[in-house]
């Protein structure tokens, strides 16, 4: 427990520091939060459709983000915040990109949570109601 009040108190003392206050106030802090609507967008979109994913847009975020990763530890000072910003993005972007391959070109027929299926209707009481109400020639 006396470890946990050190860090807390260790982390009060650093808030307060005037070098604390010029990050919050820098590009290395304002850049990265900004850029989180990038992953955040794409987590949220993984509720909707398959149908609606771009797949050339998706591969060019995942390229975009792998760049600003390198850059983000190539700078000096690195900045963590970014690059953690855009590794969730190239995770993101990845899980979407698997999304719209298996739907586009696999043979998985993805549902999602927004689809709404009645459980006692089956596909193939559906074909077979279908030639029986049709009447003969």
């Amino acid at each position: 427990m006396a470890a946990v009040a050190t860090l807390v108190r260790r982390a009060r003392d650093y808030v307060q520091t005037k070098e604390f206050r010029e990050y919050l106030a820098s590009t290395h802090f304002w850049g990265p939060v900004a850029n989180w609507g990038l992953p955040l967008a794409a987590f949220k979109d993984m509720r909707a459709s398959p149908e609606i994913i771009s797949g050339r847009m998706t591969t060019a975020l995942v390229f975009y983000s792998l760049a600003f990763m390198r850059f983000a530890y190539r700078v000096q000072p690195r900045n963590l915040l970014l690059m953690a910003c855009h590794g969730a993005n190239v995770v993101a972007q990845s899980i979407q990109g698997t999304r719209y391959l298996l739907y586009h070109y696999g043979s998985i027929g993805m549902t999602t949570p927004a689809d709404s299926h009645d459980p006692s209707a089956t596909s193939s009481s559906q074909a077979s109601a279908a030639p029986a109400s049709q009447s003969p020639k």
